[in-house]
């Protein structure tokens, strides 16, 4: 049964292709949202570039036919701009010159115009969903491109195997899956046997191989530091391992995200020479009240932002074994330029070969931004994804809604992608 779908304005930009995600249904936009779109257009953030590409898009369908009277669009849907004849205003003491109540009145007027039709209103506003549902509207949360953040994959899967092919995998390294045992590529697998006094070793999928390998993790960590449970094991062997060219690593708070990415970067960098340089890059994103413009040159602008990653590389090549194990020191790798730390602001239009590119705190990143980053890497190149989809800063992004997550969730399975989340 077709539905008629009103949007609100953050709905069009978080995703400015929404429009064309509603099917068969039909799709109203009040004049107002266009308003308020029209405020951000001029804005050179993620938001003003958003606001752009949706007026291009429905200046787009405007050749098509007139907005006002709909424009067939999807599959068997339309779109239109609904303009009322008036700006009504509930009979209650709601604030009549708000933008938000001026939009759910048109939802409302919508309602009413088509008895025998579903009409819902959607916002990415949970105060504005909750008013719509008090006037009786019904009220939806755009979920295209969300991702369930209570049942987000893991990247482990625990295999059951005989003994005798437990003891394959310890003496080949290798050993073929079970029979109806569908594994996807890169997944990192705890292998369980079937005796009475279980046994348990760690190994990864190579899809292209069609085998469960054992972890390549050196003996002694790597840069000074070890993991110190199963799933840090597992983060390493992504993180080393060239042929898996995207690694998303998700976790909360000192499960050693930040860490485990830059001892892995370093040693393929530093130590092995295998990339030309370790970029390390992060929003930049303020937690809590911002304390406006920073005294100084570039590089003492961005030293607050950038310090938790200095006290990270300071740890590894101070404190740490790094320098027991014969790689430069702090200076040496930045005058050199094998090491390089720098906001994510100016990254695109990059173009960045050879390079293990790090990007942490990538949960406060939209997927286009993350989309953006991940296109600049060229030939040769690894990025490795970090965060903590729990401690968002942006406001205009979720738990299920952010880079993060979204990436790692459309991701999975590829074969030069690979994911792990952190608890330990």
């Amino acid at each position: 049964m077709k539905k008629n779908y009103v949007l609100d304005t953050n709905v069009l930009l978080h995703d400015p292709h929404a429009i064309l995600k509603f099917e068969d249904n039909d799709l109203i936009i009040p004049i107002y949202v266009l308003e308020e779109i029209d405020t951000f257009k001029r804005e050179a953030t993620e938001r003003g570039r958003n606001a752009r590409t949706v007026t291009r898009l429905l200046d787009t369908q405007r050749a098509l036919g007139s907005l006002s009277a709909g424009v067939k669009i999807g599959e068997g849907g339309t779109l239109r701009v609904y303009v009322p004849e008036r700006r009504k205003e509930i009979a209650i003491a709601l604030n009549p010159g708000s933008g938000d109540h001026a939009i759910l009145q048109t939802a409302i007027e919508v309602r009413d115009q088509s008895p025998g039709v579903p009409t819902i209103f959607v916002t990415m506003d949970v105060n504005l969903r909750i008013r719509a549902d008090a006037l009786g509207l019904a009220t939806e949360a755009y979920e295209n491109q969300a991702v369930d953040i209570d049942h987000l994959d893991t990247g482990i899967v625990e295999v059951g195997v005989t003994a005798a092919v437990f003891d394959q995998f310890f003496e080949a390294g290798a050993v073929e899956p079970p029979a109806g045992e569908r594994l996807y590529a890169n997944v990192s697998v705890l292998l369980r046997d079937d005796s009475a006094r279980p046994r348990t070793a760690l190994g990864r999928f190579h899809a292209d191989k069609g085998d469960i390998r054992a972890l390549k993790v050196p003996r002694d960590g790597v840069m000074g530091i070890r993991p110190r449970n199963k799933e840090q094991s597992f983060t390493l062997d992504l993180l080393l391992d060239d042929a898996v060219r995207l690694v998303t690593v998700v976790g909360k708070a000192g499960t050693g995200k930040t860490l485990l990415a830059l001892a892995a970067g370093l040693k393929r960098t530093a130590e092995d020479g295998a990339y030309s340089r370790l970029l390390v890059s992060r929003p930049v994103m303020p937690m809590g009240r911002d304390l406006g413009y920073l005294p100084g040159s570039i590089e003492e602008k961005l030293d607050p932002w950038m310090q938790p990653i200095f006290d990270n590389l300071e740890f590894l090549l101070v404190s740490g074994g790094a320098k027991r194990r014969g790689v430069r020191g702090f200076d040496e790798l930045f005058e050199s330029g094998q090491l390089q730390v720098e906001p994510l602001t100016y990254i695109r239009g990059r173009s960045l070969p050879q390079q293990y590119v790090i990007v942490d705190e990538a949960q406060n990143l939209t997927p286009h931004e993350v989309k953006t980053i991940i296109t600049r890497c060229g030939e040769g190149a690894k990025i490795v994804l970090t965060g903590d989809p729990f401690q968002i800063d942006n406001p205009y992004v979720d738990s299920a809604s952010n880079g993060l997550t979204v990436t790692a969730d459309r991701l999975r399975g590829e074969a030069l992608v690979g994911h792990i989340l952190l608890s330990k």
